[in-house]
C-alpha cells in the first residue's frame, strides 16, 4: 500500500522545523537582522513568515486573501507583521509552539516541503549555517516546483530550456544544456533564489545561474 502524502510529508516538515529551531537558538542578537535570501526580508522576518504559515488553515487562508485583495505579497507582509515580535526570542518561542502543527493553506502538501527547505536556506545561507537535507524529499519539492508556474510560487519557467540533473539523488528534468548540482541547490534556483556558479556543473551551469540572478 502506498503511504498517504500526509504520513510522509508532515514528519519531514516537523524535523525541519526542529532543526531550524536548534540552529536559531544559537544566534547572536545582530544576526537576526541579517538580510535573508528573500528580497526585503531579514532572518527574523522569514522566521515570522514560517510561524504565520504554520498557523494557516484552508478557510483562514481564503479569508486572508479576500482581505488582501488576492495579493499574495500583501498577505505575506501582513502575516510577517502579525507574527514578528519585537524580541526575536519570542518569535522563536512561537515557532517552537507550532512545531507539530499540521494545518496548511489550500495547496498540495508538497508546498510544505518547499516552504521548509527553501526558507530554511533563506535563513541559513546568509548567516553561514549548513544543513544536510533529506535528498529524496528535496527531490519531491523540486518536482513540485518544476510543474508549477512562477505566478503561484513555482519555478516552471526558470527551468525551461535546461536539463537539470541532481548530483546527490536520482533526479532529471527537461531538455537542453545540462545543469548538474545538489538537489537543494536546484530547488533554490528554481524557487528564484541566487546560487553560486561554483555549486553547479555542466555546460549550462554559468548561463543558468546568471539567468536566475537576473
Amino acid at each position: 500500500m502506498t503511504p498517504r502524502p500526509s504520513s510522509t510529508i508532515w514528519p519531514v516538515v516537523h524535523d525541519e522545523r526542529r532543526a531550524l529551531i536548534q540552529d536559531l537558538d544559537a544566534l547572536q542578537p545582530q544576526q537576526w537582522q541579517t538580510a535573508s535570501l528573500c528580497p526585503d526580508w531579514d532572518v527574523h522576518d522569514v522566521l515570522a513568515h514560517l510561524v504565520d504559515t504554520a498557523k494557516a488553515t484552508r478557510l483562514g487562508f481564503v479569508r486572508r486573501m479576500v482581505a488582501a485583495g488576492f495579493d499574495f505579497d500583501r498577505d505575506n507582509a501582513a502575516g510577517v507583521a502579525r507574527e514578528r515580535a519585537e524580541d526575536p526570542g519570542r518569535t522563536l518561542a512561537e515557532f517552537r509552539a507550532v512545531l507539530t502543527r499540521t494545518s496548511s493553506p489550500p495547496a498540495p502538501l508538497a508546498t510544505r516541503l518547499v516552504e521548509a527547505f527553501v526558507h530554511g536556506e533563506d535563513i541559513r545561507r546568509p548567516i553561514g549555517i549548513s544543513r544536510d537535507y533529506p535528498t529524496a524529499h528535496v527531490a519531491t519539492a523540486l518536482r513540485y516546483q518544476l510543474k508549477t508556474t512562477v505566478k503561484i510560487g513555482g519555478g516552471k519557467e526558470y527551468a525551461e530550456g535546461w536539463r537539470l540533473v541532481a548530483s546527490d539523488v536520482a533526479f532529471e528534468h527537461g531538455a537542453g544544456q545540462e545543469v548538474r548540482g545538489p538537489a537543494i541547490v536546484l530547488l533554490l534556483a528554481v524557487s528564484g533564489r541566487p546560487v553560486e556558479v561554483g555549486e553547479l556543473t555542466g555546460p549550462g551551469a554559468v548561463p543558468f545561474a546568471q539567468r536566475i540572478r537576473s
